[in-house]
């Protein structure tokens, strides 16, 4: 085990020295050492009979809060709970939704009225039934008070009603067809009324300690720092499954500990950003092991330099532009991200509904760049420096400390200087979410729907002190403010396409955010494992159908 720990050590020392020295050729526009190969997806798994049985063993990292999914929504309670919980309706990855606890459903003409027919015979974890009125009770109460997605969807509803047992009616004030994307279980995870509805106090609830979903996995034991443990649901509603005994998911907070366990095949399966993306080509050569970037499709996820509009010189789009044409991108994506992920070219991911394609693009050009700056007045002092901005440094691992290295570099070249700033994971949350930085890189999931997760970044009214993932830049602009909101309640699709394709053209030019990469996940199964990712939502999904491969 040592030898091996020492041979990872001496491959990671490698890497860093090349790409250290890569990012600062690049920057100076000096050659570069060719990267790691282009990614390729993942063979297809060998076709085999499903059979009952197998344990699973799941990365989680970091460790969840909790696991009652309607409560947080942080990405590693997602995975955990997306196997507990269920929603009314999946999606696969061309974002059309699926049954879940809603067998079938039906949209009125005028896109007013949603009615959801439920499976009928459904039982919570502890033996009582599922039935609509847990479906009221989630999303007229549950919700509303502490899921802020889920309480600006429901809003939206002028009655939510149930003439039976399993049926359900949604009542919309206005048209909003981004509703059907609405029901994902992270998005709208169905809560026990029995267990809740009599304690209004859901935060301090003690059923939050032993969640109790309908899903196929029932939750078992919790070791703090070392494993989560999820067993079969034998009366999950769907006949013969699932297949698995149970799914173990392992606490492993050391990035190098999480590749040696895949090698290994101490753990069976990686997500997120589990893997760092210098580990991803090796990995992809072990024979034991599945790649796919698949099954992020609904969260489509997009990076970008988070910039600070309140601060000057940040609060001129001159400035902003001239970021922009500082960087890279391209190199970013092949040397720092290893290949994962396309460069962005609009705020909307080009997975997401939506999306505009015939943009003005940003390329590497550092006149333009100079240029821009010149025209502000920003001329250079005797040491070359025409502006200063702190860029706080995100706390997710090695690659996002080598981009801040190499945004600090690149940005040197036009006479910006740029001062590093770190913390842990709680202090720069706390920073970005009060506006206390210039510059930091950030990320957010876009949930298959313009309306559901790309506006929510971009809207004036949602500048929020103290609320992370909403309009922490402070970026207002009334046009952006008016498109959005007309695009969220046009039932055309051709005007609301004009509608999302104008609000697009406006924010690529006002670069609200510096947009970087439309991100890639990769995602890393044994081949012992069939039908794991099968959906839109990927890792997060139920897990009802995956299976161990007979040898």
């Amino acid at each position: 085990m040592r030898t091996v720990q020492t041979s990872q050590r001496r491959y990671r020392d490698r890497l860093r020295h090349l790409l250290s020295a890569s990012l600062m050729a690049a920057a100076l526009g000096l050659p570069v050492l060719s990267g790691a190969a282009a990614l390729s997806a993942a063979p297809a798994l060998a076709a085999d009979q499903p059979a009952r049985g197998g344990t699973m063993n799941i990365i989680v990292q970091p460790e969840p809060p909790i696991l009652q999914l309607g409560l947080n929504q942080q990405g590693p309670t997602q995975t955990v709970g997306g196997k507990i919980y269920q929603g009314l309706l999946t999606y696969d990855k061309q974002l059309k939704p699926l049954p879940s606890l809603a067998e079938s459903w039906d949209i009125s003409p005028d896109g007013l009225t949603y009615t959801f027919h439920l499976h009928k015979n459904v039982k919570w974890h502890d033996g009582q039934p599922f039935t609509s009125r847990d479906v009221i009770f989630t999303t007229t109460k549950f919700l509303p008070e502490v899921h802020s997605r889920a309480r600006a969807n429901f809003a939206r509803c002028e009655s939510i009603t149930a003439p039976d047992d399993y049926t359900v009616v949604f009542k919309l004030k206005e048209p909003f067809p981004s509703f059907i994307n609405a029901f994902e279980v992270a998005s709208a995870p169905i809560i026990p009324a029995h267990l809740y509805d009599a304690n209004t106090d859901y935060k301090n609830n003690p059923a939050n300690a032993t969640p109790i979903g309908t899903g196929p996995f029932k939750f078992k034991e919790w070791v703090k720092g070392s494993y989560i443990h999820l067993v079969r649901n034998d009366d999950y509603y769907k006949p013969g499954l699932p297949y698995l005994d149970d799914i173990y998911f392992r606490v492993i907070p050391d990035a190098a500990s999480r590749a040696l366990a895949l090698e290994s095949g101490q753990v069976d399966q990686s997500q997120y950003n589990d893997i760092e993306p210098f580990d991803v080509a090796r990995l992809k050569s072990q024979p034991n092991l599945n790649f796919t970037t698949d099954g992020y499709e609904f969260v489509a996820p997009v990076s970008w330099l988070e910039l600070n509009n309140r601060n000057a010189p940040l609060n001129d789009k001159r400035f902003r532009q001239a970021l922009m044409y500082s960087l890279d991108r391209q190199f970013i994506r092949d040397k720092i991200w290893f290949g994962l992920g396309q460069v962005a070219t609009s705020p909307i991911n080009s997975h997401t509904n939506n999306f505009e394609p015939n943009l003005p693009k940003y390329t590497k050009d550092v006149a333009k760049a100079k240029a821009l700056l010149d025209e502000m007045g920003l001329k250079p002092d005797a040491n070359g420096v025409r502006a200063r901005i702190r860029f706080l440094v995100m706390p997710y691992g090695e690659t996002w400390q080598r981009l801040a290295e190499y945004v600090k570099v690149s940005l040197k070249q036009v006479g910006v200087e740029v001062t590093l700033e770190n913390t842990d994971v709680a202090g720069w949350v706390q920073k970005v979410s009060n506006w206390d930085y210039d510059m930091t890189a950030n990320f957010t999931y876009q949930y298959g729907d313009a309306a559901l997760g790309v506006s929510r970044t971009y809207v004036s009214s949602n500048i929020r002190q103290g609320v992370m993932f909403s309009n922490t830049m402070g970026y207002s602009n009334p046009k952006v403010d008016e498109l959005f909101a007309s695009a969220a309640k046009e039932n055309d699709p051709v005007k609301r396409q004009a509608l999302y394709s104008e609000v697009q053209r406006i924010l690529v030019d006002d670069v609200p955010v510096a947009w970087l990469l439309e991100m890639q996940f990769p995602t890393f199964v044994s081949k012992k494992f069939n039908n794991v990712i099968t959906t839109g939502i990927g890792v997060n999904e139920s897990y009802e159908s995956v299976y161990m491969t007979k040898r």
